[in-house]
C-alpha cells in the first residue's frame, strides 16, 4: 500500500511541472487550456517541490512527513482550483495525499503512540543513575550457570546497564492457526525503576496495526489500533501487570543480562546448567526459570507466571517460554539475535512470536 501511494503521488508531483512550464513559457502545452500567471506558476512548481518531498519522506518513513505533507496538500489543492477545468483529476490524488498525512498524523503527530513512547522514554531518562562496572565479587552470590553466562556476554568489567533500547523485526500470531503478521518494533527498558516501553508496527492484511505496551510501578497496559484511527484493544488490569512483569525479566535476562546482579532477584541453583530465579517488582513476585548450554550461553527462558487471553478475552495460566539462539555481539556485550515466544497448551506447544533482535544500545543518556 505504501509504495502504491508512493508511485502515485510521485506522478502527481510531476505534473505540478507542467503548470509551471506552462506559466513561464518553457513549453506550449496546448492540453492546458487555463491561463496560469508566473505567480500561479511558482505556486506550481512549489507545490511540485513539496508533492515530492512528502514521497520521498514516505518512502524513507520519516516521522515528519505528515508535516510536509499538509504544507504539501494546502498548496497543491490551492493551484488545482486556480485551474480547475484543467486540473480538476488532481483533487484525486490530493484524496490519496489526505490519507497519508492523517495516518501521518496519527500515528507520528503529538497525540501518537510514538509521541507518548518518546514523553516516557525522555522522562526516564532524566534519572541519573551509577553505573560502577561489574565485577567477579558482584558474581559471586549468583548461581554457578548465571556467573558463567554473565561473563560469556562480557558482562564483567562494564558499567552496569540501567536502560537499554532494542530494535527489533519479526513476526506474529494470535493463534497455532492464525496467520502470521510481519512486525518492526523498538524497545526501551529501565532497570533502576522496573519500566519496559514497546512500541510495535504490524501489517494485518496489508492494514498497518501499531501497538504500545507500557510497563512501569508494577502496573501495566497494552493499546492497539488499527491504521492508527481505530483502538481495537486497550487491556490492563492485575493479570496484565503479571504478565509484563514476566516479560521485563525475560527481556532483562535475554538482552541485559549485566542486570541479573540486581537485589531484587533471589536466585536458586539447579545444576550446572540450570537456575530458578524470583523476581520482585513493586508488589509482583514472578518466578522463572533459565537453562544454559554447556558454553555457558542462555538458551531458554520459562515461566508458569504469564497467563494467555484467550476466547472471551479470558485470561488463562500457561507455561510461556522463549528460547533462543544465535549470539553475536552487541557493542562490548554478546547476546541473542534470534528468540521465539511460545505457549504450552493443554495438548500442545506453539509459537506466537518471532524475533529478530536489530541493534541494543546500552546505557543511553
Amino acid at each position: 500500500m505504501k509504495w502504491v501511494a508512493v508511485v502515485v503521488l510521485g506522478a502527481h508531483a510531476l505534473l505540478h511541472l507542467l503548470g509551471f512550464a506552462k506559466a513561464w513559457d518553457f513549453a506550449s502545452l496546448p492540453q492546458l487550456t487555463s491561463v496560469i500567471s508566473r505567480t500561479w506558476g511558482l505556486g506550481w512548481l512549489m507545490a511540485g517541490l513539496l508533492v515530492a518531498a512528502t514521497t520521498v519522506l514516505l518512502a524513507i518513513d520519516a516521522r515528519q512527513m505528515w508535516l510536509v505533507g499538509a504544507v504539501a496538500l494546502l498548496l497543491s489543492q490551492a493551484v488545482v482550483v486556480s485551474a480547475w477545468h484543467d486540473a480538476w483529476a488532481g483533487t484525486l490524488a490530493n484524496l490519496l495525499l489526505l490519507l497519508v498525512v492523517t495516518h501521518g498524523w496519527l500515528t507520528e503527530g503529538p497525540g501518537s503512540y510514538r509521541a507518548r513512547f518518546d514523553r516516557e522514554v525522555s522522562a526516564g531518562l532524566t534519572r541519573a543513575a551509577a553505573q560502577p562496572l561489574v565485577t567477579e565479587a558482584d558474581l559471586a552470590p549468583l548461581p554457578v550457570p548465571v556467573q558463567r553466562y554473565l561473563r560469556r556476554t562480557g558482562a564483567v568489567g562494564q558499567p552496569r546497564v540501567w536502560n537499554y533500547h532494542v530494535r527489533f523485526r519479526g513476526r506474529i500470531r494470535n493463534g497455532p492457526e492464525a496467520r502470521w503478521m510481519p512486525f518492526e518494533a523498538e524497545q526501551m527498558s529501565f532497570a533502576d525503576q522496573p519500566t519496559r516501553l514497546f512500541l510495535m508496527r504490524a501489517r494485518m492484511f496489508g492494514v498497518p496495526v501499531e501497538a504500545f505496551h507500557q510497563f512501569g510501578g508494577g502496573h501495566a497496559s497494552m493499546k492497539v489500533t488499527l491504521a492508527g484511527a481505530f483502538r481495537i484493544e486497550d487491556a490492563r488490569g492485575p493479570e496484565m501487570d503479571r504478565a509484563e512483569t514476566v516479560t521485563h525479566f525475560n527481556d532483562m535476562c535475554l538482552m541485559a543480562p549485566a542486570t541479573l546482579i540486581d537485589p531484587r532477584i533471589a536466585w536458586e541453583s539447579v545444576d550446572d546448567t540450570t537456575a530458578r530465579a524470583r523476581f520482585t517488582s513493586a508488589d509482583q513476585t514472578i518466578a522463572a526459570t533459565l537453562h544454559f548450554d554447556n558454553a555457558g550461553q542462555l538458551v531458554n527462558f520459562v515461566s508458569d507466571d504469564r497467563a494467555r487471553t484467550e476466547e472471551g478475552g479470558v485470561f488463562r495460566p500457561r507455561r510461556f517460554s522463549t528460547p533462543v539462539r544465535d549470539y553475536r555481539q552487541f557493542g562490548a556485550t554478546r547476546v541473542m539475535s534470534y528468540g521465539e515466544a511460545r505457549w504450552r497448551m493443554p495438548d500442545s506447544e506453539f509459537t506466537y512470536g518471532e524475533f529478530h533482535v536489530l541493534e541494543v544500545v546500552y546505557n543511553v543518556r
